[in-house]
């Protein structure tokens, strides 16, 4: 599907106005007055293209990721947080145009057209000119990042492979298509030797070679799903011609020896993660203080709701009073819950469930003091009953008591009492694990083991560094996917491995019940544009069903 489009009203908040100089034939180093000539030269450049995607991941993306998986399902208390249906239109598979958990899309252009721009300033594209294309190298690498994120969201994707000018109109390209264009840009990044290689404090957030091979695997391991004439077609027997490919780059990023599993899995999710985190291949950072343009939020919507006090103005959770409390609608679907079960399993300790005891906030491990709320001891229940449509369980503490909640993302006390909630935990896009598990599967899904590696024994990597049980036969698909949802629960991949295990019709949580057409709608695998890209640009087809 292609629909023409004029950019210029795509750009969010008027963050870019361009002259009518869009002759990408003149000599570019003349018009700036000093031209990049180091690398803190080049770097200031480079500067403003790396977070362009950190607002939504902190919170609307994903509201969009976790919601619409089987990791969460949305509610309310008493209407409290309902806001015009936005948490549990995507917990139901009942996406709006008009939802907010979809307004973030007009971020991802801005992102793109800073990477364009950043190209341009550096002296443009020239394939055939080995020193321009290492140059530019790292804004290829974002531009393929940020055109992955919108195609595997909505599907078919504006190809924005240069700076567009005032009446310019732009195709909205097929997802297939914008598929190759991504595979393109990191190929040109990677072959250019202009990817950093070093993983330290300096290249932490930012693309590097390494960062670069993990989204092409991650592109490779679902390139039946991008490349289907119709998402809702798409089968998990049809032909993956690039899983040998998925091997090349998982086995580059393994010899690397930069990555490993030696951080112990909570710790990888403390307010203080961050460049020393082994596992962590690219990241998103957050930090704390008054100037932070970025805001994690994880915590606010999966934590306990009354977690910061006893119901008065006595000790919470942490044992210390705190000054604001959490949303807590984001319930744990049994079926998730289910899943943290292994004997010995660190994961385990991410689920708050039944009887709860304080926890030490340094650690978020759960002491043997009962937390007292009202008078009696907060006991949580796998289970829930909704009053009505909104999904509502009442308000009060029997409500609030019911689901289990995720106490993955640590906080810190500054969170709730000076930040307005919002956290420090930086967020892992691509991790050392997913390139062990995405190699298991493309070996299970047919392609040719590399380097004495098995499914099994790349499984079982995982397996050991958690304590939990190992396996002692080659891992089903199933299986694998069961040990993804454990080891990337909450962290945004969820909905992306069901559409590839063909698992997101599924029923799971309340969905099917309330919406049982989700069981069968199958175009429901991409989310609806927003509204406000819909009336900025009136030649666009909104997706299929929406």
């Amino acid at each position: 599907m292609k629909n023409s489009i004029k950019l210029t009203t795509w750009l969010v908040g008027g963050l870019f106005t361009f002259s009518s100089c869009t002759d990408l034939d003149v000599d570019l180093k003349s018009t700036y007055t000093e031209y990049p000539d180091s690398e803190i030269a080049k770097e200031a450049k480079m500067a403003g293209l790396y977070y362009g995607f950190g607002g939504a991941l902190g919170r609307r993306y994903m509201e969009a990721a976790l919601l619409s998986s089987d990791e969460f399902m949305a509610v309310t208390f008493g209407g409290n947080w309902y806001d015009g249906g936005n948490y549990i239109h995507s917990s139901l598979h009942a996406s709006l145009p008009g939802d907010a958990h979809v307004d973030w899309a007009g971020d991802i252009p801005a992102a793109i057209t800073k990477c364009n721009q950043a190209i341009f300033d550096l002296g443009g594209e020239d394939e055939n000119n080995a020193e321009q294309e290492a140059l530019i190298a790292p804004a290829l690498a974002m531009r393929a990042f940020y055109h992955f994120i919108f195609m595997d969201t909505f599907g078919a994707t504006p190809k924005l492979d240069h700076l567009i000018g005032d009446s310019e109109a732009i195709d909205r390209s097929p997802r297939s298509e914008i598929t190759k264009f991504i595979e393109s840009d990191l190929l040109r990044a990677l072959a250019s030797g202009g990817l950093k290689e070093d993983v330290d404090a300096s290249t932490y957030g930012k693309p590097t070679k390494w960062m670069a091979e993990a989204l092409l695997a991650k592109l490779y391991i679902n390139w039946a799903v991008y490349t289907c004439d119709d998402v809702a077609t798409y089968d998990p027997s049809m032909t993956n011609s690039k899983l040998n490919d998925v091997i090349k780059y998982c086995d580059d990023i393994i010899a690397s020896g930069h990555f490993n599993l030696s951080d112990g899995y909570r710790k990888k999710f403390m307010p203080d993660n961050g460049y020393q985190i082994k596992d962590f291949i690219y990241a998103m950072p957050y930090q704390n203080n008054e100037t932070s343009t970025r805001a994690n939020t994880y915590a606010r919507f999966q934590f306990w709701p009354k977690f910061n006090n006893d119901g008065a103005d006595g000790k919470g959770l942490f044992g210390i009073t705190l000054s604001q409390n959490a949303g807590g609608i984001f319930i744990v679907t049994p079926e998730a819950a289910d899943r943290f079960c292994l004997e010995g399993d660190e994961r385990n300790e991410i689920i708050m469930k039944g009887a709860i005891n304080y926890y030490d906030i340094s650690t978020h491990t759960m002491g043997t003091e009962p937390y007292i709320y009202n008078g009696q001891q907060v006991v949580l229940t796998k289970n829930i009953t909704i009053l009505n449509d909104q999904m509502d369980l009442g308000n009060d503490l029997n409500a609030w008591c019911q689901g289990y909640r995720c106490i993955k993302w640590a906080i810190q006390a500054d969170d709730y009492n000076l930040y307005n909630r919002n956290q420090s935990n930086d967020v892992p896009i691509f991790r050392y694990a997913d390139i062990l598990l995405m190699k298991a599967e493309a070996i299970l899904r047919g392609a040719t083991a590399t380097n004495g590696d098995t499914p099994q024994s790349l499984f079982n990597q995982i397996r050991s560094y958690c304590n939990a049980p190992l396996l002692e036969h080659t891992p089903s698909l199933n299986e694998l996917l069961e040990e993804r949802g454990r080891e990337f629960y909450a962290e945004t991949w969820r909905r992306n491995d069901l559409i590839r295990f063909g698992k997101f019709e599924d029923d799971w949580g309340y969905k099917n019940q309330y919406h049982p057409e989700a069981q069968t709608e199958k175009w429901r695998r991409i989310f609806p544009v927003s509204v406000g890209l819909m009336n900025s640009n009136t030649n666009w087809k909104q997706n299929y069903g929406y």
